[in-house]
């Protein structure tokens, strides 16, 4: 009796797992879906193809619906390479995403001028942080950088994002202080005001 119940208890617990999982990552994102960015510089659309990578296209589907791109500084900008953003503002919703990690999608289109991807720490480590090509970077598609979308409006925006800084801003610094920190040793960072789903 007790192996019995034993069973069942790990059965539960497995569809308890299943459901919360299912439950966190939300509903998968459209086939295809446009993104508007209005950022400081102005407005910039972004077209997702989910076929590209599903599991990056559904994750920042739900990050759109979230809210958690705005408000976002463009904090690393390295002409003619990347520019970065994906670190919240706030903290505290940093810490709220930052743990849920994706595993790899399969690379399918190349890294080409004003295609959106993952930022990783490694394998399996794509969270909020994205960038966009400014030139073609198709070196990383063979370290799994993997497409999920692209610039299709406002890519003369994009190349105006202001570049001064470089890389000097301090991620682990925005991530614990947010907009306080950039605000205060980084002023001219562009932003985006408010990203939605068209």
């Amino acid at each position: 009796m007790q192996g019995k119940c034993s069973g069942i208890l790990a059965v539960a617990i497995c569809l308890a797992s299943a459901a919360c999982s299912s439950s966190s990552s939300g509903s998968p994102a459209p086939d295809v879906f446009k993104v508007n960015l209005d950022t400081s510089k102005g407005p910039v659309v972004i077209e997702v193809h989910r076929d590209w990578a599903p599991l990056g296209a559904d994750h920042f589907y739900q990050l759109i619906k979230a809210g958690y791109y705005d408000g976002n500084r463009f904090f690393r900008v390295v002409p003619g390479f990347v520019i970065q953003f994906g670190i919240s503002g706030d903290p505290a919703t940093t810490a709220k995403w930052k743990d849920m990690s994706l595993q790899d999608d399969p690379v399918k289109q190349s890294n080409t001028a004003g295609t959106l991807t993952y930022a990783t720490a490694g394998p399996n480590t794509r969270t909020t942080q994205l960038f966009i090509n400014l030139a073609d970077n198709s070196r990383l598609d063979g370290m799994g950088f993997a497409p999920f979308g692209r610039v299709v409006s406002g890519m003369d925006v994009v190349q105006k994002i202001y570049s001064g800084y470089g890389e000097r801003p301090q991620q682990p610094l925005i991530e614990a202080q947010g907009n306080n920190y950039v605000q205060s040793q980084f002023p001219m960072l562009d932003f985006i005001n408010k990203a939605t789903i068209q």
